[in-house]
This record gives structure tokens, sequence and C-alpha cells, in this order.
């Protein structure tokens, strides 16, 4: 199971693999075509990580 680097609780990225104790990390997506991806611990809120990949109707991805 990931914890969380910064307080040291349990985190999951998807709540379909949520295990007990464990709660679904925060993500934040902004842009329309370039979408830019902010992940955060909900416990502590501190950031875990950013990403970024292409979607939009050109790609077909949401």
């Amino acid at each position: 199971m990931a914890k969380c680097p910064h307080c040291e609780k349990d985190v999951t990225l998807a709540s379909a693999k949520k295990d007990e104790g464990a709660l679904e990390v925060h993500k934040d997506v902004e842009g329309v075509v370039k979408k830019e991806v902010m992940y955060s611990c909900p416990h502590c809120d501190r950031v875990l990580g950013f990403a970024f990949f292409l979607g939009g109707i050109a790609t077909g991805r949401p």
C-alpha cells in the first residue's frame, strides 16, 4: 500500500482499489487540449506530483 511521504498515512490512486484506511488521492485537472494534473494527499493536502497529457476532441481522451 502506498503512503504519503509527508504525513505517512495510507493513500490509493483509484477508488476501485480502495483498501481499508486508504483514501483516494485528490486529482485536479486543468486545460482543454493539454491536460495538466496535480495529485495531492487527501489527509494533509500536500502535493504528491504533477503530470500532463494531450486530451480533448483530437485524441478522444477526456
